[in-house]
């Protein structure tokens, strides 16, 4: 299947409406089609759900300057279970994700690693969507016909769409970076420093 075809496939709208927060925040924590990629503690007292969409240099200076930090300094200390979720903008976003799901067998560590090579890619990706993708599979051990048979699944790309469509209808995602921490909606980029100060009250309740 053609990019333009994958995307047309998902059929994914990019604009929405405001909901109830309560609503929300009691539907971000459901589970949605594909496996959640998730790293931390089930116990930590803090849940943050990244909505992130592979084209998007936003996310992608975050996952470079932001998400390390949030590593090391809430997620391995237990402080921070971390979701990511896919919100593809286009067609490339959509076939990156959809890859990294092939790559990784839905294991969270080789997901994310995915995601930062892909990210550390990104001009590459929007310039040359294809052979980009070729490139990461064959990082991976993957021939381009398993690049093209990963890219033509069916059912990956009905469950992706399907869980996008419920970020967007339900949640009210319609941009990336979203962040949901506790359930709390918080959209675009910020700083360590920012989402910090955010996380630490948290801690205190």
């Amino acid at each position: 299947m053609s990019l333009a075809g994958l995307f047309a496939a998902l059929s994914l709208p990019l604009a929405g409406q405001a909901g109830a927060q309560s609503t929300i925040a009691a539907a971000v924590a459901k589970p949605v089609s594909l496996p959640d990629i998730a790293i931390g503690s089930s116990k930590a007292p803090i849940t943050i759900h990244e909505y992130a969409s592979m084209s998007c240099t936003h996310c992608a200076a975050f996952g470079e300057n932001v998400f390390p930090m949030l590593r090391s300094r809430y997620i391995d200390t237990g402080k921070v279970r971390f979701v990511f979720r896919e919100f593809p903008l286009d067609a490339a976003a959509a076939a990156a994700s959809i890859l990294a799901r092939c790559i990784s067998k839905d294991d969270p560590e080789k997901y994310l690693s995915v995601v930062e090579t892909v990210f550390k890619l990104q001009d590459r990706l929007m310039a040359e969507p294809k052979e980009t993708l070729y490139f990461v599979g064959k990082q991976n051990g993957m021939s381009e016909q398993d690049v093209a048979a990963c890219e033509s699944d069916r059912a990956m790309i009905d469950k992706l769409g399907a869980d996008q469509r419920f970020a967007f209808n339900i949640l009210k995602v319609d941009s990336t970076p979203t962040l949901f921490i506790n359930g709390q909606k918080h959209k675009g980029a910020m700083s360590f420093e920012e989402l910090d100060a955010i996380l630490k009250p948290l801690l205190k309740r």
